[in-house]
């Protein structure tokens, strides 16, 4: 499956999704792979997994990058050797990176029922605007509001920062495609605009949910 959808969410920067529909092998032959990635690759024992992570290699090349310019830090969180930031997130059968010169963090997490019996591990000062009366509309909010946590730990990547305690997500309408959040942190205050978007295929079922986040 070529590329799935582009996003340009400004003028520098870019989101790109894969729709994985093709097999290991097809995938592992388009791309080519430094030592230590396929080292990483050969220790992962889910293919799906592998998939994935080869799906995300074919998103930098469509972006003019190869895995020799692609690192992780000591946290495991993926830089460049140039200007640019990137995040990356994978779900199911989707891959998905954003791109920017902004500080950025990205997230995609399939819509599902299950996300109600954790609500409480993560929300908090959320539980002031969520209703769980509407059950579909409180599954997608809990959804956009994991993404967004999520999102703003893979920018900050600090050890200890609780997504119920130290990340607040404000109010939104599903209407809109964007909110606030803020991250309280020892001393550290930061606030970040987020957007979200539903994604859904042809070929899978369910709705899936992108979340992306620039801190301010």
């Amino acid at each position: 499956m070529p590329l799935f959808q582009t996003i340009q969410c400004n003028e520098k920067t870019r989101i790109l999704i894969w729709e994985i529909t093709e097999s290991f092998d097809e995938l592992r032959s388009k791309v080519v792979l430094k030592e230590k990635t396929q080292k990483r690759l050969d220790g992962m024992k889910s293919e799906m997994h592998q998939r994935a992570f080869l799906s995300v290699r074919m998103l930098i090349q469509e972006m003019g990058f190869t895995d020799r310019d692609l690192h992780y830090d000591e946290f495991g969180k993926p830089y460049f050797d140039c200007d640019n930031y990137i995040s990356i997130t994978h779900s199911y059968h989707f891959a998905a990176i954003i791109i920017s010169d902004e500080t950025v963090g990205i997230d995609m997490e399939l819509q599902r029922e299950k996300i109600q019996r954790i609500a409480d591990k993560f929300t908090d000062y959320e539980c002031n605007y969520l209703n769980p009366e509407f059950q579909e509309e409180y599954i997608k909010k809990l959804t956009v509001i994991w993404g967004a946590k999520e999102a703003i730990f893979k920018i900050r990547n600090e050890k200890g920062i609780s997504f119920k305690d130290h990340i607040l997500v404000e109010d939104f309408s599903l209407d809109k495609p964007k909110t606030q959040a803020s991250l309280h942190f020892d001393d550290l205050v930061k606030d970040f605009n987020v957007h979200y978007k539903e994604i859904q295929s042809d070929n899978f079922e369910g709705k899936f949910t992108l979340v992306f986040a620039f801190e301010k």
